[in-house]
């Protein structure tokens, strides 16, 4: 069986696309594509021909409620980007001889769906640890001032203020931040890279202590038997590519390492029984631990969050596949 791919153009076309690869050139497993939109457009069609698809790009929540059994997901989904900040809030609270009752929580993220999952997780982990929700402000699409929300922010005096508004967003509340002097013991945001907040000619040394999530970092302390650490794996990435890899390169890896193992386990190329492999995966590799919960979900490898620290960086949590320590409180401006 060789392996057939194409081009996708948007969420119609891929539908189309994929039916076709299962119907006319007789594809039995599927590796996803980029982005939640068109795992989303996808996932109905391998859905019906009941054939496997492991995806590592389609981060969204909403992916994961319509009961779909062919569908399985090796990256942490949306609505736990911003969680792992909640839980250092909690650990530094505890660790000052504080309640994280105590915290004090701004939100403000833009209202579509990607960033509503974002809200919807810390929302959720608020409610855990008994934390307040002191600012919860939807941005418009056309997100071009924070002025309103950071005001407030500089009234109330926040503990956490955590952002999600795609690369806009990022690159705004950096460089507004900055400019109105506000002073936030952590500040927490989604698209660091895309909006590349350590561009010190565009933002100065704004975005330094911010913390910014990621799927995966190559600092991680996981390891696998095919490539080895994760450092052993940017290293051969670097080698063959010349770059070193974000993190969408390496969930990718992952998916292909999920298969491979679920195929060998499975013995037959039989689509029921990868099917059935795959759902009692319970897999460590060079990206994290990869254990699938009855909707496809990955409950087995957390969010990660690096810190920006000198202009860099650097993995701080979870702490248990860690080796930075975070700055906490954000120092004043």
């Amino acid at each position: 069986m060789k392996p057939r791919s194409r081009r996708i153009g948007n969420g119609d076309d891929g539908a189309q696309l994929v039916e076709r690869l299962i119907q006319q050139d007789g594809v039995k497993f599927v590796l996803g594509p980029y982005s939640s939109g068109l795992t989303t457009a996808i996932a109905p069609v391998t859905e019906k021909y009941k054939i496997p698809m492991v995806e590592g790009n389609g981060a969204s929540r909403s992916l994961f409620n319509k009961g779909y059994k062919y569908l399985f997901a090796v990256l942490s989904t949306s609505e736990q980007y911003l969680t792992e900040a909640i839980a250092v809030a909690a650990a530094k609270a505890r660790a000052a001889g504080k309640d994280p009752k105590d915290v004090k929580i701004a939100i403000a993220v833009e209202n579509d769906p990607f960033s509503m999952d974002v809200r919807a997780g810390i929302l959720d982990d608020a409610k855990k640890y008994g934390m307040e929700v002191v600012i919860d402000d939807k941005l418009p699409p056309e997100l071009n001032d924070m002025t309103a929300t950071l005001t407030k922010v500089k009234a109330i005096k926040p503990d956490v203020l955590v952002v999600s508004g795609h690369s806009k967003g990022a690159a705004l509340v950096t460089r507004q931040i900055g400019e109105m002097k506000v002073n936030v013991p952590m500040l927490a945001i989604t698209h660091c890279e895309s909006a590349n907040v350590i561009d010190e000619a565009k933002f100065g040394k704004n975005a330094e202590n911010t913390l910014c999530a990621a799927q995966w970092a190559p600092t991680m302390s996981y390891d696998d038997r095919w490539f080895g650490s994760s450092m052993d794996y940017t290293k051969t990435f670097e080698k063959a590519f010349d770059y070193t890899p974000p993190y969408q390169a390496a969930e990718s890896t992952a998916t292909v390492l999920v298969y491979a193992d679920a195929l060998e386990r499975a013995g037959v190329l039989d689509t029921e029984k990868v099917r059935d492999a795959l759902a009692g995966t319970a897999l460590n590799t060079f990206y994290g631990r990869v254990v699938f919960d009855e909707t496809g979900k990955n409950v087995g490898k957390p969010m990660v969050l690096r810190q920006i620290q000198g202009g860099k960086y650097v993995p701080v949590a979870p702490t248990k596949f860690v080796t930075g320590e975070v700055v906490h409180p954000r120092p004043a401006w």
